[in-house]
């Protein structure tokens, strides 16, 4: 299947070797307290209890649910010594995906993946996500969730251009247009609260059921 965004779409203020980026550890979270719990409601609520789970573009925290008992939890990022301080994980992968988007596992080998505040800097989506189906068991969630933070310079055009409800019809249409994902399904944890925190939205899909 053709990728139907144009290449532009994906360039980068910082277009340099992402590794040189990553290549220092950033042992800091990103969203503040507020936000990494709804993220991890979310995960309760999707995830499979006792499930493999595939972290993709994984950092030194995941945000799974606290005393989950999943069978394994595997990350996959750029940065080792971050994801080693990852107390969250059992098993870390160093792997770009930007330049390689094929995933070195096994077909149906996950129970479900997710991508946690990372999306906005995936260059090649459409590839992940159909590379993402293969490694998922049939009707596996893939759930991605976002905020409104950004490393600017390493975030794609199109996501710059954007705001942030029509972010969220861009993660739709990466689960769509990649053709492998069924039961698209949004989850707003944007509304303002007191005190106030970073907006939460999710997309999640369910890898499609053979015939």
């Amino acid at each position: 299947m053709p990728n139907s965004f144009p290449p532009q779409f994906f360039r980068r203020i910082d277009e340099s070797d992402d590794e040189l980026f990553y290549e220092h550890p950033r042992l800091v979270v990103h969203i503040d307290d507020s936000a990494i719990a709804a993220i991890r409601n979310i995960y309760q609520r999707i995830l499979p209890q006792d499930g493999a789970i595939l972290d993709l573009m994984s950092s030194w925290r995941s945000h799974l649910p606290e005393n989950s008992s999943f069978s394994r939890v595997v990350g996959l990022g750029m940065n080792r010594a971050e994801m080693e301080n990852n107390p969250e994980l059992s098993g870390i992968v160093v792997h770009n995906l930007n330049r390689d988007p094929r995933l070195p596992f096994r077909d149906r080998e996950f129970d479900a993946a997710v991508v946690a505040v990372s999306i906005q800097y995936m260059t090649r989506p459409l590839e992940v996500f159909r590379d993402v189906a293969r490694v998922l068991k049939p009707a596996s969630p893939f759930v991605v969730s976002f905020s409104n933070r950004m490393f600017p310079t390493k975030a794609v055009a199109i996501w710059h251009s954007l705001d942030e409800f029509d972010r969220v019809r861009l993660v739709w249409r990466y689960f769509q247009e990649c053709g492998e994902f069924e039961r698209m399904e949004v989850i707003d944890r944007s509304s303002l609260t007191d005190p106030p925190s970073d907006p939460i939205w999710a997309v999640v899909g369910y890898r499609k059921r053979e015939a």
